[in-house]
């Protein structure tokens, strides 16, 4: 286990609506969710990833260990597990044909709830799937993937599975933290799936280095921004 302390963070406190959909209605609180604007971004002082391509929400039930992974290992779309979206960039799941959307959240969590709402998308029974690019200027060794989520998620480094979390659940800073693993020189792809059974939905992550401090040093990206 980290030795890092955890913090329970209610995660109603944190929701808001992304200022970058114009359905958003009025009386909402003022916007944790931008469009992306530069072409990188660092994390912030706590190490927080901030920078991620959302996919709208794919309608899914349960949130035991193996509903969990039953739901994230079926195939939604082509490519689930190795795609490198870009912003706008959609997909087809079943029926459904679904948008990538690249945002910076100001605060240490992404909120989902306020993301689905503003679209008009459920953000119950539901799955969401983020990626982001996480640039190293060198290689770093014996770090930790550190997250929180509201409900389940499961979370992969460059292609590998290292850590998931299940149950209906609040978010936690560092609730689950992977094994130790190897972060490349370059480009390194962290893709997650957030399973909401209802309420508040969001995540939080950030990686520990060595001595379980927040890692920094890094630079976070998600491609081309189309619109």
């Amino acid at each position: 286990m980290s030795s890092v302390h955890r913090h329970r963070i209610p995660a109603v406190a944190v929701l808001a609506i992304p200022a970058f959909l114009a359905t958003a209605a009025a009386q909402v609180p003022p916007s944790t969710l931008t469009s992306v604007a530069s072409p990188a971004k660092a994390p912030d002082a706590d190490g927080f990833i901030q920078r991620w391509l959302l996919l709208e929400p794919i309608g899914v039930n349960g949130l035991t260990d193996s509903a969990v992974q039953a739901i994230v290992k079926k195939e939604y779309f082509p490519n689930q597990f190795t795609i490198v979206p870009h912003d706008g960039d959609k997909v087809t799941a079943g029926d459904a044909q679904l948008t990538w959307h690249a945002v910076d959240t100001k605060n240490y969590n992404v909120n989902l709830y306020h993301f689905a709402h503003a679209l008009g998308k459920p953000t119950s029974d539901v799955l969401f799937w983020a990626v982001t690019i996480v640039n190293c200027p060198q290689e770093v060794r014996g770090v930790r993937l550190a997250i929180g989520s509201n409900a389940a998620s499961v979370w992969w480094v460059n292609g590998k599975e290292v850590i998931g979390i299940y149950g209906d659940r609040q978010t936690v800073i560092d609730d689950g933290v992977s094994k130790r693993l190897t972060l490349n020189k370059g480009p390194n792809i962290v893709r997650a799936a957030v399973i909401n059974g209802g309420g508040a939905t969001d995540f939080c992550a950030r990686f520990l280095d060595a001595e379980d401090k927040p890692l920094k040093g890094f630079i976070v990206s998600v491609g081309e921004v189309r619109r």
